[in-house]
């Protein structure tokens, strides 16, 4: 028997050679997905902006924004295959770090109600629901609302 252990997973800043894989991941996970200039812009914008990989397979990213004391996460994904191993939860950890070490006090988002592991996430996380935002996102039969959640620092 040959016992070869696995690199751990890493996380390090997105980078613009990303992008296609990124982009590709996206739409297997979102039935509305970020465009592959959604996440280009947010790089060209300066947000804080990671990649979760393994034996240089990236599986997850995230989009953070950084506003004087605030924080908001526009984006956090986990490919399909991974979900429901941790690593959600460890790149918001990470991303929750990243915002405290920018001087960040609170953290923001918008999930859809209908994302119930995601909620789940993002409750035993520390976030609460602070509001409703009507018609946020696209749906098949039109708009659906977004749930406005957010935590201390």
């Amino acid at each position: 028997m040959n016992a070869v252990l696995k690199p751990d997973a890493t996380l390090r800043p997105m980078q613009l050679d990303d992008l296609d894989t990124v982009a590709r991941i996206e739409p297997t996970i979102f039935p509305y997905p970020w465009t592959r200039g959604n996440f280009s812009d947010s790089l060209e914008s300066g947000y804080s902006c990671w990649v979760y990989e393994q034996d240089s397979e990236i599986f997850g990213y995230a989009v953070l924004m950084l506003v004087l004391d605030e924080a908001h996460l526009l984006n956090v994904s986990i490919a399909a295959p991974r979900q429901g191993k941790g690593y959600g939860r460890s790149l918001l950890a990470h991303m929750m770090d990243v915002a405290r070490q920018h001087g960040a006090l609170n953290m923001f988002l918008e999930v859809r109600p209908s994302n119930y592991a995601a909620i789940s996430l993002y409750e035993s996380m520390g976030f609460n629901e602070m509001a409703i935002r009507r018609g946020y996102y696209p749906a098949p039969y039109g708009r659906e609302d977004a749930v406005l959640m957010g935590a201390a620092l």
